[in-house]
């Protein structure tokens, strides 16, 4: 679906300066990065955040040759467990009086075997959602304080084969890695949207917008499912078939910094049912729309991550 509003081809060219903006975004390596190095080129101040240390250090190094005057650093940050959140936040709120940007970002992606997180949730929800709903509830002060904040969730075109299973919410009855995976990021998308919604009848001021890649050349495919795996090989013979990560990164920029770019709206590329392009309105799968399955949810992760966005 193409919105009239946006240049035909939206690329990082059109970032507005963002001298002044704070952000933080959470994966060290592909769409994190290429997001990372977008916006320290523009000017804004990042803070790059990811479970791996020498891997941030890394990727610090690469933005810095990339783009020399950059104000960017890492901070450990492992979305696996709550009690690192709850550290990263508190370190963050000892460092800055605001912030104008978060890009929940990271993710894992079809473990063949059920795994879990330190704190017993299924791996790719407690990483891909129920961390990235806690750290969003522990920054939301910084947030509220932040000039024009926007809050971007990444899902995925996975989504629109998610259901939302409060019954088995975490896969103890039955796992299947891309269910689970489709499930983590509909409660990506749907908490978006409930965001959007919560802000506007709390008067946060607090901006929610929900983007998503395309099919990229990432390393997700390459991660957890292992590169014996089927979808690995698939992922490196077929490499053609994925756009480069640069562009996969294109709609979250988009979301994170356009003026237009709305509260409440969902952004992905515009070519081949929505696999690769430049940016562009997305379609909203039906099951997200489901304004009360929303709100459970929300009220289910407050009682599973004991953190409550106010």
């Amino acid at each position: 679906m193409r919105n009239s509003t946006l240049p035909e081809h939206w690329t990082a060219a059109y970032i507005p300066d963002q001298r002044g903006r704070f952000a933080v975004i959470t994966g060290t390596g592909g769409l994190g990065f290429e997001g990372a190095v977008a916006l320290a080129r523009s000017g804004a101040s990042v803070v790059l955040a990811g479970r791996n240390a020498h891997k941030g250090a890394d990727a610090v190094a690469a933005i810095r040759q990339a783009a020399p005057a950059s104000d960017i650093r890492y901070e450990r940050l492992d979305l696996a467990c709550l009690a690192s959140v709850a550290d990263f936040a508190a370190r963050l709120r000892g460092q800055m009086d605001r912030l104008d940007l978060l890009i929940n970002n990271a993710a894992v992606m079809n473990p063949p075997a059920r795994q879990e997180t330190e704190d017993g949730f299924e791996l790719q929800l407690g990483t891909n959602y129920l961390g990235h709903f806690a750290l969003t509830g522990h920054l939301l002060p910084l947030l509220r304080k932040g000039a024009n904040a926007r809050v971007i969730s990444v899902s995925s075109i996975a989504a629109r084969n998610g259901l939302i299973n409060l019954e088995d919410l975490q896969a103890e009855q039955s796992y299947r890695p891309g269910s689970a995976y489709a499930q983590s990021k509909l409660a990506c998308l749907m908490f978006a949207l409930e965001l959007h919604r919560r802000s506007q009848l709390g008067g946060w001021g607090v901006a929610s917008i929900a983007a998503h890649p395309g099919v990229s050349r990432t390393e997700l495919l390459h991660n957890a499912p292992g590169r014996g795996s089927p979808a690995s090989l698939a992922r490196s013979l077929l490499w053609f078939l994925f756009q480069p990560a640069d562009q996969g990164a294109l709609p979250t920029l988009f979301a994170a910094t356009w003026p237009e770019a709305k509260s409440g709206a969902y952004y992905g590329p515009h070519g081949l049912s929505e696999t690769r392009g430049f940016p562009a309105a997305a379609q909203i799968p039906p099951q997200a729309l489901d304004a009360a399955l929303s709100a459970r949810l929300w009220e289910v992760s407050e009682n599973l991550t004991g953190v409550t966005l106010r």
